[in-house]
């Protein structure tokens, strides 16, 4: 069953935000899994690192009222799919849809939308992989299929990203456009940076492939006849 408050009010706020909290707790947990058998097997780590948290009722009451919906648990959780939202942060572009792959193709979620603000930015220059995603909580008494946003970006774009945010905050009614137009400079700056990084390491890559490739074949050449190394 989907999470749901019921006119009975058996649901009470704190019941709602504990069931957003552990949705949260279990992504980590899966993701944290994730990128330490990614480490295993190749050696690398998709995930620089991970940021949650559940979103707070004024952040919520504000949104509801901005989209028209009364204040009401109810509409807070059929209309608010960012209340429990994970942001994960890695290096690189192909980083990014790695990840997201890892998670459609966990069995207990359900890839409920997906927008591409890689692919697509936004108007502003707003770049990030975003997926809403239902993933099933286990209370003593039932499953309660909950709703979690995850925003996947590089360093690079968080950093783009974290400023914006803090410019919109300064200027809540519009930015001024000397302003706008840098920051879509930057973004483009940002997304040439993250395409420039992710190729050189990709011939990095390569490079240490070729090296491990002949020191193993002189480690073999050794083992067979030491006077050939």
């Amino acid at each position: 069953m989907e999470l749901q408050v019921h006119d009975d009010g058996a649901d009470s706020w704190e019941e709602v935000m504990l069931i957003y909290d552990a949705a949260l707790k279990q992504i980590n947990t899966k993701l944290e899994i994730l990128n330490d058998e990614f480490q295993h097997v190749h050696k690398y780590n998709p995930i620089e690192h991970i940021k949650y948290r559940v979103k707070t009722p004024r952040s919520i009451v504000k949104k509801l009222k901005r989209h028209g919906y009364e204040s009401t648990l109810e509409n807070m959780v059929k209309y608010c799919n960012d209340i429990a939202g994970i942001r994960i942060i890695c290096d690189y572009t192909s980083d990014i849809y790695r990840i997201a792959d890892m998670i459609t193709n966990q069995s207990d979620i359900k890839v409920a939308a997906i927008k591409d603000y890689i692919a697509s930015p936004k108007p502003s220059g707003y770049m990030s992989y975003h997926m809403i995603v239902m993933i099933p909580v286990y209370l003593s008494d039932r499953i309660v299929d909950t709703k979690v946003e995850i925003q996947i970006r590089t360093i690079a774009m968080d950093f783009w990203a974290s400023l914006e945010h803090k410019i919109q905050y300064k200027f809540p009614g519009e930015v001024p456009e000397h302003i706008q137009e840098e920051l879509l400079e930057n973004a483009r700056m940002v997304a040439e940076l993250d395409a420039r990084m992710m190729r050189l390491n990709n011939e990095i890559q390569e490079l240490a492939g070729e090296e491990d490739g002949e020191a193993e074949t002189r480690a073999t050449l050794c083992k067979i006849d030491p006077s050939m190394v």
